[in-house]
């Protein structure tokens, strides 16, 4: 096994890490990996890269999952989750796309579409724009006054 560069130019960024999960990563990384520049944040038992072949044994994967009652959760659901996560949050997909080291908008648009809690939150938005502007219009007595838009 070879380490070396990712494999696209948008898999070297800088990403953000919630607050939420800061003292855990410090955690882990004081337990177990090496003070050294270079080493693996998640390392094999001789510092080296874990192995798709073993990773489950490694990392002990099958009983954390069984533990939290998540039975069938693959590591990369992680990335998954964390993504969704992010398009729920309203970003623009230019902003995910760099987030998710996606060089292809169809890529990031997946977890946009799994996003459908954002239709609510856009109908919530008009409907407060335009209680507001009713709300307004009775103040000033110009309510049911038709008007052009623009």
């Amino acid at each position: 096994m070879l380490l070396g560069p990712p494999k696209s130019k948008a898999g070297r960024r800088i990403v953000g890490i919630p607050d939420a999960i800061i003292p855990a990563l410090r955690s882990h990384l004081s337990v177990f990996v090496k003070d050294e520049p270079g080493a693996l944040v998640f390392p094999g038992a001789m510092g080296g890269p874990l192995r798709r072949g073993n990773f489950n044994k490694m990392s002990a994967w099958p009983h954390a999952v069984e533990s939290i009652g998540m039975v069938g959760l693959h590591f990369h659901d992680l990335r998954h989750t964390g993504n969704h996560f992010a398009a729920s949050s309203g970003a623009r997909l230019r902003d995910l796309m760099a987030r998710m080291g996606h060089d292809s908008e169809r890529a990031a648009m997946i977890y946009q579409h799994e996003a459908q809690g954002a239709d609510k939150t856009i109908t919530d938005a008009i409907d407060t724009h335009v209680q507001g502007q009713k709300h307004k219009n009775d103040e000033d007595g110009s309510a049911g006054t038709l008007a052009p838009a623009g």
